[in-house]
């Protein structure tokens, strides 16, 4: 099985064509769909608004080989393999479930419209960037699948007999089950299907609009509903599931939950039906117009190759040499999982839904962004598309931007225009003033402010960002009211934000602004208990929560003050003041001390974002910077490879992948706002990093590894522009100017 998967993962495009291999080529989208990565290897173009992803999550009757049921966050899970449909709005490395929805599912025979009946065992899997393919063995059916940004093509090929294509409404992840569809001809049916309540917030609900044509028209085809048994003589609903019924073509529409429709053929052996699908959140008109436009003009074929070669040029960006094979296919299957969130949301005329709001308007210029997962992209991918795509981030920050003009707000946990008020803090500052300092500025920055001055100050009541803020200002941190509530993983979050806000203060000349921000920031101070050295939850009185268990929230237990997590877990999240928590913890000595525990007694949890800073903290500590170096290379290889398992947990739409990606070239922001990169050994032996010359002085920067042989992962000396550098960190300005930053390696600390 191994064996075969390896195969699998390998571009054989290229290998078939004896080509050289390009970074497209290493992408294993099967990465990180198992051990909860919540990834999937479905059919998407960067930043698509559509992806083309098999469904393999449902438990089904009419076969039993389907066992585990799986992470619920995502459509598909690797063990899994009964399949029942392929959904065409999906997320990528998520927490919580929805989209997952419209879709599309090939049968052959008799039909059978009950999900839990029609799924079937699949074989024959292939991903590559743009294109999945499988054989569904209980219908000998092959299916191939491709997409362009807001649309897709599937292509299905049938055995002889009768062919059924069957689209789902009603199936799916999302809580909501409305829809409606409309047949409009003999090849074409149109509607939509509400999503949301993602992390079951019940007001981020939104319709996602489609339309599907087929490539020819069908012999039968009709709707169907799922029908709950009527009341028994007691008067109760029956507790069964319930009974699909169909309805004839006569009926121009339908609506309600649990809709569908099944369109009918007689095929010939080898015969190809194929179906196209445009996705808007706007309207059918839209969904429609995007349709014909990305997809008149060519045809299933061409449009893989356009998107594999979308996927090559977003990816060559980065060219890496040296390293093995699985070191090049991990990182750029990281690099490729980066960019898929945030993803493109206006149409191709323009339009978009307001955020929180039910206007439509029209963005003139750049594109509009949506999936925003803050509390976990601030803290490294929104720098790394600063420095390798800065023009998709200063998109991004003005999307930001104009969501905080239309609903008075900047986003949390944004989707689709809707805000889910998802996890901790205040996430858009540190990203909007990290562009900044980054030197990414056209941007409004005075609108910039106004916003983020709102979140920071504005009364809890009326604050949607900060809702504890009242004793947040009052006292210096958010007090424990609640036996489990995260009142400290808020504070810290509101800190950072502070901190940052602080620094933006100080280059607009806000001096009253930065000296207030500042000191704000510094009230983590509060939560330092001397007693156990560490972050502990506060009362309102001011005194400590007794009892207290450091390790209280491990493995996702409740936890008094913390968010999925232990003390341990967020001790060391102040990483704008590491200087000022080594003071706090006794010196250097007892810090690293402290620190190393954490790794040897496993007290950290790689895939718990305020951790992944953890490891790169040694580099503060002069004389201990090898213990960086040591534990990166060692999370490197323990929870990264070439498999499905192959990410440490929920990659949180490109968090847990920008990591990788940044490690694995030998620098890291350790807090955003502050331009430091900390250093450790590259995996590679060169790397060439093309920078976008309307944002920086050079057109490259190139990573050099000398003596970086197999067990070398200490570093021995780095020059910066052929000078050598004695500190283990270097600023952002230094390195994108330098051009050239080279490291040899040594087997020793």
């Amino acid at each position: 099985m191994k064996k075969l998967f390896v195969f699998l993962s390998i571009c054989v495009t290229g290998l078939l064509l004896g080509k050289s291999q390009t970074p497209a080529d290493y992408v294993n989208p099967f990465i990180g769909t198992s051990n909860y990565g919540a990834t999937y290897p479905g059919a998407v173009a960067p930043s698509g608004m559509v992806s083309v992803v098999p469904y393999n999550v449902s438990k089904n009757e009419g076969n039993k080989l389907n066992t585990d049921v799986g992470w619920l966050s995502n459509p598909y899970v690797y063990q899994n393999k009964t399949l029942t449909g392929f959904s065409h709005v999906n997320l990528s490395g998520v927490g919580c479930p929805d989209f997952g929805s419209i879709l599309l599912m090939p049968t052959s025979g008799n039909l059978e419209v009950d999900y839990r009946k029609y799924g079937s065992i699949y074989s024959d899997e292939k991903a590559v960037p743009g294109y999945y393919s499988n054989k569904l063995d209980r219908y000998h059916i092959k299916t191939e699948m491709t997409a362009t940004t807001r649309s897709s093509i599937s292509r299905y090929t049938f055995p002889e007999g009768e062919a059924n294509i069957l689209l789902n409404l009603g199936h799916g992840l999302t809580n909501e089950s409305g829809a409606l569809l409309k047949m409009v001809s003999d090849t074409e049916v149109e509607g939509f299907k509400l999503l949301g309540t993602f992390c079951y917030n019940p007001n981020a609900v939104f319709p996602v609009y489609f339309v599907v044509q087929f490539s020819k028209p069908p012999l039968k085809k009709g709707y169907w509903k799922k029908m709950e048994e009527l009341p028994g003589p007691r008067s109760q609903w029956s507790k069964t599931s319930g009974k699909y019924k169909l309805y004839p073509v006569y009926f121009k529409e339908i609506a309600g939950d649990d809709i569908g429709a099944y369109f009918s053929w007689n095929t010939t052996e080898g015969e190809q039906i194929e179906v196209k699908v445009g996705i808007s959140y706007v309207s059918i008109q839209n969904a429609r117009e995007n349709l014909n436009l990305e997809l008149s003009k060519t045809n299933f074929e061409e449009l893989r190759q356009q998107t594999f070669n979308a996927w090559n040029d977003e990816l060559s960006k980065i060219k890496v040499e040296g390293g093995t094979r699985d070191d090049k296919t991990i990182f750029y299957t990281a690099l490729y999982h980066i960019l898929l969130h945030p993803n493109i949301l206006q149409d191709v005329n323009g339009e978009y839904p307001a955020m929180e709001s039910p206007l439509i308007l029209n963005q003139q210029t750049g594109n509009r962004y949506t999936v925003f997962s803050l509390w976990d992209t601030y803290r490294n991918v929104h720098p790394f598309l600063s420095l390798i795509y800065p023009e998709k981030q200063l998109d991004m920050v003005r999307s930001m931007l104009d969501m905080y003009r239309e609903s008075g707000w900047l986003p949390k946990w944004e989707l689709y225009g809707r805000e889910t008020n998802v996890m901790e803090g205040d996430p858009a500052i540190p990203v909007i003033v990290d562009t900044w300092l980054r030197g990414i500025r056209d941007f409004d920055i005075d609108l910039a402010y106004e916003a983020m001055y709102k979140s920071a100050t504005s009364p809890g009541k009326e604050n949607k960002l900060r809702p504890d803020n009242d004793d947040y200002l009052a006292l210096g941190y958010v007090p424990l009211r609640k036996p489990y509530d995260n009142s400290v993983s808020h504070a810290l979050e509101y800190y950072v934000a502070d901190w940052n806000l602080a620094k933006l203060a100080k280059t607009l000349r806000k001096e009253d602004d930065y000296e207030r921000f500042y000191i704000q920031s510094m009230g983590y101070k509060n939560y330092f208990d001397k007693e156990y050295g560490m972050i502990r939850p506060k009362l309102p009185d001011g005194s400590f929560l007794t009892p207290f268990d450091p390790k209280q929230g491990e493995n996702f237990a409740p936890s008094p003050g913390f968010h999925e997590g232990s003390a341990w877990n967020y001790t060391f999240y102040v990483p704008f003041d590491t200087k000022g928590l080594i003071k706090l913890m006794g010196g250097k000595k007892d810090f690293v001390e402290k620190l190393q525990k954490v790794f040897d007694e496993g007290l950290f949890d790689m895939a718990n974002e305020p951790d992944i800073t953890y490891p790169y903290l040694f580099n503060f500590v002069k004389g201990e910077e090898w213990r960086t170096q040591k534990e990166v290379r060692r999370l490197i290889s323990s929870y990264y490879k070439n498999e499905p398992a192959g990410l440490p947990g929920n990659d949180d739409t490109g968090t847990l992948s920008a990591w990788l990606v940044y490690s694995m070239m030998g620098f890291y922001p350790v807090c955003p706002g502050d331009m430091n990169y900390a250093l450790t050994a590259p995996v590679f032996d060169r790397i060439t990093i093309q920078l976008n010359p309307v944002f920086y002085e050079k057109d490259k920067l190139i990573i050099e590894t000398a003596n970086n042989n197999p067990g070398n992962t200490f570093i021995r000396t780095i020059t910066l522009n052929n000078k050598h550098l004695n500190k283990y960190f270097v600023k952002h300005q230094e390195l994108v100017k330098a051009g050239i930053i080279k490291f040899e390696l040594k087997n020793t600390k």
